[in-house]
């Protein structure tokens, strides 16, 4: 008796693995049967995806937080109350300007009546486009500046009195303090130096365009001219009396505000001025600051606009002596009556939205 072939007996687990697959070709339909691992059948059926892991930063967070920090509060602060104080004062800022630099009439009224007969109502704002490009990133910067050195400063010197450095020569012995220096001084000369170095060419244009509207009647023109008469260093033709009239004027400023301020909420026992009394410190700090430096300005602006005269002195000395041979010594005065005319409302004004701002922008985040 022939043996049994071996049967081929297939387990469940196989049964549930067979799968016919059936071929059309050149002879006709094969079915064929193929046995898969489960495992296989299971990737095969399955479509791989691709996730990207990789995620961008939320930029949203970092500008909303940055937009909240104290400089920016700040610089938005001095930006609007430098904006909202020269839209109302430019007329007095073309006065001031063309009698600073003997342009027309001598006094204030006869210099109000040129311009509106000349020009008219419009010629009280000549240059006000480029007066608001210019004031808006100088008072932002200026007072910015004066905030961020003044807390610097404080801060140092209160870290410095912890730890001061002594020097012993023989038997004597001497403390490297710096006490003396007063934060609000230097703040305010720093803020003065900065925001001129900065925008100085907005001085000079909104100059030319105030003096010469014939030569200057636009903007686009002036920048052309300038540049192609001087090229760029043009823009900053007088830079250097313009550093040493803002010098005295700025740490002035802000020294007489800051001290008037600090010496009269100590008398009344209170925290803070109320807008009023913002307005009156901030008009009498503007007078003092600027009777102390205006013989320097007259000199700089003679400096500057004394090209377009067809005379221009070498040296803020010169131009000094100049306007002492000329006019004689209340020559560096003329124009004093229109500049505190524009200077105190102006400084008042200033102050008042400056602080308001701050109080909108910065108290609620930054109690002080």
């Amino acid at each position: 008796m022939s043996p049994k072939p071996p049967s081929l007996s297939l387990s469940h687990h196989h049964h549930e693995s067979l799968k016919k697959k059936k071929y059309s070709g050149l002879f006709g339909d094969i079915y064929g049967i193929t046995i898969l691992p489960k495992e296989l059948e299971l990737q095969k059926n399955t479509t791989p995806t691709f996730e990207p892991r990789f995620q961008l930063p939320n930029l949203n967070h970092a500008f909303r937080d940055f937009l909240r920090t104290r400089e920016v509060g700040e610089f938005l602060s001095g930006a609007l109350a430098g904006a909202m104080t020269k839209a109302v004062l430019a007329p007095l800022e073309t006065i001031r300007t063309r009698m600073v630099v003997g342009v027309g009439s001598k006094n204030i009224s006869g210099s109000f009546i040129e311009v509106v007969e000349q020009q008219g109502w419009r010629g009280l704002w000549a240059g006000n486009a480029i007066n608001m490009i210019r004031i808006i990133p100088t008072q932002a910067i200026e007072l910015a500046t004066f905030e961020c050195v003044k807390r610097t400063m404080t801060s140092a010197q209160e870290k410095w009195k912890q730890d001061c450095p002594k020097v012993q020569i023989g038997k004597v012995s001497l403390n490297l303090s710096i006490s003396w220096i007063s934060p609000v001084a230097v703040a305010g000369a720093a803020a003065g130096v900065v925001s001129t170095l900065v925008c100085h060419p907005l001085e000079v244009l909104k100059d030319r365009l105030t003096v010469s509207p014939e030569a200057y009647p636009s903007l686009s023109i002036a920048i052309s001219k300038i540049n192609k008469d001087g090229g760029i260093g043009a823009f900053y033709s007088g830079i250097a009396p313009t550093l040493i009239g803002m010098l005295p004027y700025s740490t002035c400023f802000y020294f007489m505000y800051e001290t008037m301020k600090k010496s009269y909420c100590q008398s009344k026992k209170k925290k803070s001025l109320n807008r009023p009394e913002m307005l009156l410190f901030g008009a009498l700090a503007g007078f003092t600051a600027s009777t102390i430096s205006f013989p320097l300005e007259v000199a700089r602006k003679r400096l500057m606009v004394g090209a377009l005269q067809g005379k221009c002195p070498p040296n803020m000395a010169a131009a000094l002596s100049e306007v002492i041979r000329e006019q004689g010594v209340l020559g560096l005065y003329r124009g004093w009556g229109a500049s505190c005319l524009k200077v105190m409302p102006s400084s008042g004004i200033t102050w008042m939205f400056y602080e308001a701002w701050k109080d909108i922008l910065l108290v609620q985040r930054h109690p002080l």
